[in-house]
């Protein structure tokens, strides 16, 4: 009914009327639902048998609810409009962006298997591939994100998935989705993509052929620095083995914390064109400040990717990484400098946050050099305060 994504970001997947007449969804906050009888536990037992039937084919029937690790109102409700913003059929919301992919991951693929995953991702989600999956006799490759011939290259017989971050944290190197995907769906290969730096604001990955999409929702979705959830998001057909599994791991999101994403995600569009408009103001000042050596914005003609990004994406989010010119002291004096941001390890809130990102990955220079990040890399998170503000508080600090 509705066609705006701002408009389906406040009301999408919530019912028009809410017990006693409330506007808010409210918390349920249970964690088992009771029967009336023994008629009505065995009608439940039937619908479940007709379901399995249901989602084989591709479809889906609604149940009444049992336990609280298996499904709950609130976070139904998150699910469902998270579904209706990215364009898919159902949404599974998890405790937190690295469980939805670990759970995913575990979901989808048996021993004997092989991944492709874009090296220039999140350094938890390659080293669960790379040193843990192994353990389970599940194959990983790392590929560049923007090399597609390598990417075709590495495919093999056994290849079941692949698994893909674009924007990618902290380089915000972009894949091109919709390759990716022309590539994969003749083979058979399911495809997913970590779209947290993105949103469904700024790109629509299942639009461009992708299978699976993954947020972070303790970033941009919920967006206020309070809640840890995850979400995947895609076809019946996949989301069942998906959801099928945090039942038996057990990831669910608390009642609370769906309830506090619901309220986030009514304001995403409105945070999120401004982190855009904020993320380009400030990345075009770095570009031109003497005491910058790089910037990297997909925004910005000089990003390697910025072909890539006018095609897929319709806004290039609120994170600017950039070197600082000098060492890595230097750039500690420059971060301790700064007035307005919070120093710490996130992204994607009204307020906003900065991190020197090699010292959160080792005290040791070597761990450091072979992790990718470069000692005087900074990660800028913009909040929505005002650009003039944040501009002014990193020309005071780049003296």
């Amino acid at each position: 009914m509705f066609h705006h994504i701002s408009t389906q970001a406040v009301h999408a997947g919530e019912e028009k009327r809410q017990p006693f007449g409330a506007l808010t969804t409210p918390i349920y906050q249970t964690s088992t639902y009771t029967f009336e009888d023994t008629a009505d536990v065995l009608t439940l037992m039937e619908c479940k048998a007709e379901r399995r039937a249901m989602r084989e084919a591709g479809g889906d029937l609604p149940l009444r609810n049992e336990y609280g690790r298996y499904s709950n109102p609130t976070v139904a409700a998150v699910e469902g409009k998270l579904a209706i913003l990215e364009g898919g059929e159902r949404a599974v919301l998890f405790a937190s962006g690295m469980n939805a992919i670990t759970t995913t991951l575990l979901a989808l693929l048996s021993g004997g298997d092989h991944v492709i995953v874009v090296s220039d991702c999140y350094r938890r989600t390659r080293e669960f591939t790379v040193a843990f999956l192994p353990r389970w006799g599940v194959a990983t490759t790392l590929v560049p994100v923007d090399d597609l011939a390598a990417l075709t290259a590495a495919v093999r017989s056994n290849t079941r998935l692949i698994f893909a971050e674009t924007p990618t944290n902290p380089y915000l190197r972009l894949a091109d989705l919709a390759q990716i995907a022309a590539m994969a769906r003749p083979r058979g290969i399911i495809t997913a993509v970590d779209s947290t730096f993105a949103t469904p604001i700024n790109m629509q990955p299942l639009a461009l052929g992708i299978d699976l999409v993954i947020h972070s929702a303790t970033k941009y979705l919920a967006g206020h620095n309070d809640v840890l959830a995850g979400v995947v998001i895609g076809a019946h057909r996949l989301l069942t083995k998906i959801e099928e599994t945090r039942g038996l791991l057990g990831g669910v999101s608390s009642p609370h914390d769906a309830y506090l994403l619901l309220r986030g995600l009514k304001t995403l569009e409105l945070r999120v064109r401004r982190q855009n408009e904020n993320g380009m103001r400030v990345a075009q000042f770095l570009e031109r400040h003497p005491a910058v050596a790089r910037v990297y914005y997909p925004g910005l003609p000089s990003h390697p990717d910025y072909a890539t990004a006018q095609r897929q994406m319709t806004g290039f989010g609120g994170v600017v990484s950039f070197e600082v010119a000098g060492d890595r002291e230097t750039t500690s004096r420059f971060i301790d400098r700064l007035q307005l941001p919070y120093l710490g390890p996130t992204l994607g809130g009204v307020e906003s946050v900065v991190q020197q990102q090699a010292l959160f990955v080792s005290l040791d220079p070597a761990e450091r050099a072979a992790s990718g990040i470069k000692d005087t890399l900074v990660r800028y998170a913009l909040g929505i305060e005002d650009a003039d503000d944040i501009i002014a508080d990193l020309a005071q600090a780049l003296e």
